[in-house]
């Protein structure tokens, strides 16, 4: 359907990786500062994470961060995007039988490196503007204490320790450790800085200037003005001392002053790309493909909820539908498929022994696509009436005595009951004149709304 299935799927599982303990200052500068560039749904997802990672190691399927969140499983993957983009998680997959994943949360850069991130600093003032960026600065860079007539008196190591030399053994092998500090924030850009280099005279540039942070810098502002070479080697000549030193302020300052004489006078804007948009080509043609898209995204207590016009579903129908998942194995486009057929063929009534009995035969047929649900649901339809009537304490009684009396009434069946171009044709019930107008009753209520699952 798009490329949101081969990236992550609701039956998936994951573990969580917390390399060392966080503290309330991480969260501080999570809130304050990452919250407002990539969105509340990512920060919700980072916390979850966090909370989890702290209490539990084993595994765990994104069904139950659908649950958690309350989120479909496509604003699970773009939470998930923003949060490796911006540098707060590590993502490791492992394809096999069933696909698994490792989530590593990495902490929040502290904020004298976030505010020197020519990217991150920019990102964040255009999401909250000059006042609030101030403020938030402000409160998090904490300003050198002036050392002027102070002289350092502290002692060193070895002032004060003295080696001894005794039988005492060798420590024991130290295992792999997780570093806490990180640098700083790697954005992944090219920059060809070997055209950069033929443009300037090493007299001016030296290449000894050009160091690592530098040239990190660089390519981050190349990215942010989206300038080449020919622009940034002007920048250089800009920022450059009279001792022939270049420092990351100085370059940072030299290109803004640059972009404000040759551009525009106010900053550039970041904006994210939504990689997780369906393709052009995989888009749903037909309202079939787009509710099946829908079915396969959505959560069971979702479809809940959309069934009931937006009301929140009752206890006893969301454990029916958690325990069908959890406990039973069954994956949850299939748990949709059964809770939409179920409720409309019984006038919205979840009849628990009804539901077990559809699973239990759903699960031996091994079904585990929305699709395969749909077409044996098809199929079936008439045993299935059977099993409703045998479940029925009244239906024997009301055969036996209006035998020849008509139904006044014809059930509901979900949408996708009726496209029978894939499947074999099945023995239709009783027509009435007012099919079409349910059909599209039908349609309008259980049909993916704009933007739902994508």
């Amino acid at each position: 359907m798009t490329a949101l299935y081969k990236e992550l799927q609701p039956a998936d599982s994951y573990k969580i990786c917390l390399p060392y303990p966080f503290s309330n200052y991480d969260r501080q500068l999570l809130t304050l500062l990452y919250q407002p560039m990539i969105g509340s749904e990512a920060a919700a997802f980072y916390l979850t994470l966090w909370a989890e990672g702290e209490a539990a190691k084993e595994e765990a399927t994104h069904y139950t961060l659908m649950n958690l969140l309350g989120l479909p499983i496509a604003k699970i993957f773009e939470a998930r995007i923003q949060l490796e983009a911006i540098g707060l998680l590590k993502t490791f997959r492992k394809d096999a039988e069933n696909r698994s994943f490792v989530y590593e949360l990495c902490p929040p850069l502290d904020p004298k490196t976030f505010f020197a991130d020519p990217l991150l600093s920019m990102f964040l003032f255009s999401k909250i503007g000059e006042t609030a960026y101030r403020r938030a600065r402000d409160r998090f860079i904490i300003s050198a204490e002036d050392m002027g007539g102070y002289e350092e008196v502290s002692r060193t190591f070895t002032d004060i320790y003295q080696p001894v030399h005794a039988k005492a053994g060798y420590p024991a092998e130290e295992p792999k450790l997780q570093e806490r500090k990180r640098a700083s924030f790697n954005a992944d850009t090219e920059f060809d800085f070997d055209l950069l280099q033929q443009g300037l005279s090493e007299q001016l540039v030296p290449k000894r200037a050009l160091t690592a942070s530098i040239k990190d810098t660089i390519s981050k502002l190349a990215f942010l003005y989206s300038w080449g070479p020919l622009e940034m080697q002007k920048v250089i000549l800009l920022a450059i001392d009279d001792n022939y030193k270049l420092t990351v302020e100085s370059v940072k300052r030299a290109a803004s002053e640059y972009y404000k004489l040759t551009v525009a006078t106010t900053a550039p804007k970041l904006v994210q790309m939504h990689k997780s948009e369906p393709k052009a080509s995989e888009s749903p043609k037909t309202k079939q493909e787009e509710l099946l898209l829908y079915l396969e995204s959505a959560s069971p207590v979702e479809v809940l909820r959309d069934i009931a016009n937006g009301k929140e579903p009752l206890p006893a129908d969301v454990q029916l539908a958690n325990q069908l998942v959890m406990q039973h194995g069954m994956e949850p486009p299939v748990v949709n498929v059964l809770l939409q057929y179920v409720l409309l063929r019984t006038d919205m009534k979840l009849t628990k022994a009804y539901v077990e009995k559809i699973a239990s035969h759903w699960l031996r047929k091994k079904v585990t696509t929305a699709k395969e649900a749909m077409d044996l649901a098809r199929i079936e339809h008439a045993e299935y009436m059977k099993w409703k009537s045998e479940g029925s304490p009244t239906s024997s009684a009301k055969s036996s005595s209006s035998t020849s009396r008509k139904p006044v009434r014809e059930e509901k069946l979900p949408e996708w009951f009726y496209q029978k171009d894939e499947v074999p044709a099945v023995k239709a019930e009783p027509a009435n004149s007012n099919l079409e107008i349910e059909k599209q009753k039908l349609l309008a209520k259980l049909a993916m709304k704009k933007g739902k699952g994508e």
